[in-house]
């Protein structure tokens, strides 16, 4: 299914760049082929902004090669932005009041950094709960995020996120499926990896005693991803399958830095297997280097990234593309014809895929 290039978005350019499908949208016009249109509610900080956008509408154009997609992506107005980030989503985002006229199939809400210590103390936080009723009532399914996937459990069911004593769970995790049958898993492998990067939890007993069901799990992370009792509406991620093969180098890099800074008060660990066995030295290393700089007051020596990028494996991303090609491949098939209306007639928004009771 390949992303129409609807709008002047710099990722439908990086996309082509890297090899993947992309069509203008005069080529679109001319295929007779149900287009489907998938909201990407990107709430992530600015440095984050744009990669984030490349991730998820690669795994959406991954997904299937003849459906047609329109990824509309916007913001919240009240997550603070610098100008340049300003700039950049005043000329290709769209708007939350414009797709909500025009109605959407799908919708992706991503993660976010959080600023406060409670989520319903976000500044964002009504702008956020705004969004999420709205896709309760008009779209046909949501995946969530990590942080938007705590956000929507709390505001939908009442459970509050926990935090995690052990400190943040952190790296590439091994997962099970506790639930095969369901279609979202049913042709995943019965073992496979997920990076996670959190500092709270929701608990597979907190998920089910709100009906909700738990699909995949794992036993060092805790769950990764659970259905609303419906089965389909809202799909919910603790983990990130959209991550990038550096996201996690990346974000050790930003958190390393900020602990030379004296932002953080502890020095970061090293992501849970992120990195080969073999190369883990080399970032000790450099991590007692970053430390005695701190100490000394000396500039952060720089992180040999090329080095260690040889040991740095993507084992994740085919099980990732799967899931959306699940998740978009079912929303397709009970989907309405017209982008404002959810369900195609006779589908039952209480049970969308037919499932309950089986």
């Amino acid at each position: 299914m390949p992303v129409v290039a609807h709008s002047q978005l710099p990722a439908f350019e990086r996309l082509r760049e890297e090899g993947h499908v992309v069509l203008d949208e005069s080529r679109a016009a001319h295929q007779d082929i149900r287009e489907l249109h998938i909201g990407l509610l990107n709430m992530m900080p600015d440095a984050a902004l744009m990669a984030t956008e490349r991730q998820f509408i690669r795994l959406i154009s991954a997904s299937n090669l003849i459906a047609q997609f329109h990824v509309h992506v916007f913001t919240l107005p009240s997550i603070v932005r610098g100008e340049k980030a300003r700039a950049y989503i005043e000329q290709y985002y769209e708007t939350f009041a414009d797709l909500r006229r025009e109605g959407l199939d799908a919708l992706i809400l991503s993660g976010a950094a959080p600023v406060a210590p409670n989520l319903n103390e976000e500044p964002y936080w009504q702008e956020l709960v705004e969004v999420i009723e709205w896709a309760n009532e008009h779209v046909t399914t949501t995946l969530c995020s990590c942080l938007a996937t705590h956000a929507v459990v709390e505001h939908l069911y009442g459970l509050k996120r926990q935090r995690l004593p052990e400190g943040k769970c952190w790296g590439v995790f091994s997962h099970t499926l506790t639930a095969p049958e369901h279609p979202l898993i049913s042709n995943l492998n019965t073992q496979f990896d997920t990076p996670h990067s959190r500092f709270n939890d929701v608990s597979r007993a907190a998920f089910e005693s709100k009906g909700l069901k738990v699909l995949v799990e794992s036993q060092k992370a805790g769950v990764h991803i659970a259905v609303s009792p419906d089965l389909f509406r809202w799909i919910f991620l603790q983990g990130h399958p959209e991550y990038d093969r550096a996201s996690l180098l990346k974000e050790y890099k930003r958190d390393i830095t900020r602990w030379h800074a004296g932002q953080y008060k502890v020095c970061p660990p090293i992501p849970y297997r992120m990195l080969d066995e073999r190369l883990t030295p080399l970032l000790n290393d450099f991590a007692h280097r970053v430390a005695d700089a701190k100490i000394n007051n000396s500039p952060m020596p720089d992180l040999p990234e090329t080095l260690l990028w040889g040991g740095i494996h993507n084992t994740w991303g085919d099980t990732a593309k799967a899931l959306f090609s699940n998740w978009i491949g079912k929303m397709y098939q009970v989907t309405h014809h017209e982008r404002n209306i959810p369900f195609m007639a006779g589908i039952d928004p209480h049970d969308p895929l037919g499932l309950i009771g089986k």
